[in-house]
């Protein structure tokens, strides 16, 4: 992965934050950067496989349902006299 050298300009209140984070942990503005961005990422990620997993799981429970209504049948088929 390079680096790329980038220039924000931010509010003076979030440019004093990133100076205190930044001492508390003993790094430099761009190391304290990087490290919020790559939270971000880690929890945009899960968020998004969070989601996946909900949807997947609601898919499921419905060939679920599927199965079981089918499967109902069967077994009542089953139970008539013959």
């Amino acid at each position: 992965m390079g680096i790329v050298r980038l220039t924000v300009s931010v509010p003076a209140e979030l440019s004093d934050l990133l100076d205190t984070l930044a001492r508390e942990r003993g790094l430099t503005r761009s190391a304290m950067v990087a490290r919020l961005l790559e939270r971000e990422a880690r929890e945009r990620l899960a968020r998004e496989m969070a989601e996946g997993y909900r949807e997947t799981a609601g898919g499921n429970r419905r060939e679920v349902a599927k199965l079981l209504s089918a499967q109902s049948e069967v077994v009542l088929s089953d139970d008539r006299p013959r």
